[in-house]
């Protein structure tokens, strides 16, 4: 039997108490629901006040779950998932051609790869918005925070739908101004020699260049940023070498690729769906004509 009283629970109030557990505090949640702080912490204080209870308290900077708290969040984690589950059986349901996809891809990828692709999808479905997510973090298509993801690795849920795309290739590129100041460099073995941009954990990227026999170590790096166009465009203004995916790296007339005898770093590429939103017509659309053209597009630079 139905529990009307239940249906009349506030659910924006019970999302700002599961974004504030998850986040940590109410700055970082307000954030992540896109809602301004003193709005967040609002509801928050009007779902303390309706419950009886006090949910959070004050811990340094932060905020941390009361016992009270701790023990109704998995309820709250509950309702969320049965959300989630209840908005994608909806929108797989829609037969529509029109209405917004989100795509969510690397900021490479976002930046070098989908613009004209997407100006052909949109001439060729002009009923449908298209939303690009530029980021490297990993979208949680569970939470329709994005309909369509572009990545780099395979997903691990087993209930996603993700389609192999041809591997991409990344090389070694450096400014001619700052290759003149080094020795010749024409074989692996003499990047020693010379300074490298990296990111805030290296070891996967050093491991990948001493397999590929670049003799370089944790000291070799002098400069660092997760976000990959900083990390171009410390190359292209001679700061040191990069590592770049071939599609933007050959593409740059300013840079000159490294060792070109050498074989790539090659890296995989997937398309990924949640099930539900692929029988929703705009959504398989979109989906089957990014299979086709990434893979494509991958094909022509599998060098």
């Amino acid at each position: 039997m139905t529990n009307w009283t239940a249906l009349n629970f506030d659910w924006n109030q019970a999302r700002a108490f599961l974004a504030t557990a998850e986040q940590g505090s109410y700055t970082a949640a307000a954030k992540a629901l896109g809602v301004s702080q003193p709005t967040l912490g609002r509801q928050v204080a009007a779902l303390e006040q309706s419950l009886g209870i006090l949910l959070f308290e004050k811990a340094g900077r932060g905020l941390t779950l009361t016992a009270n708290g701790q023990a109704l969040l998995c309820h709250v984690r509950a309702m969320a998932e049965a959300a989630n589950a209840f908005s994608l059986g909806a929108a797989g349901r829609s037969d529509t051609l029109e209405g917004r996809v989100c795509i969510s891809a690397t900021i490479m990828v976002a930046t070098y790869v989908l613009p004209p692709l997407l100006r052909q999808l949109r001439q060729e479905a002009p009923g449908i918005s298209l939303e690009v997510l530029a980021t490297d973090a990993t979208s949680d298509l569970r939470k329709r925070e994005a309909d369509i993801a572009i990545r780099h690795f395979q997903p691990q849920q087993g209930e996603l739908i993700a389609k192999a795309l041809p591997n991409a290739y990344a090389h070694l590129y450096a400014h001619p101004d700052y290759l003149a100041r080094l020795a010749p460099l024409q074989q692996p073995s003499d990047l020693a020699q010379a300074e490298l941009i990296g990111f805030s954990d290296n070891t996967p990227l050093i491991e990948a260049l001493n397999q590929h026999g670049y003799p370089v170590h944790s000291n070799h790096f002098t400069l660092f940023t997760d976000n990959h166009l900083v990390h171009w465009q410390l190359v292209k203004e001679a700061a040191a070498v990069g590592i770049m995916p071939n599609f933007v790296g050959d593409t740059e007339p300013s840079v000159q690729r490294l060792f070109p005898q050498t074989a790539g770093f090659e890296f995989p590429n997937y398309l990924v769906v949640h099930p539900e939103l692929r029988t929703t017509r705009r959504v398989r659309l979109v989906f089957d004509f990014l299979d086709a053209k990434l893979s494509a597009f991958y094909r022509q630079w599998q060098v």
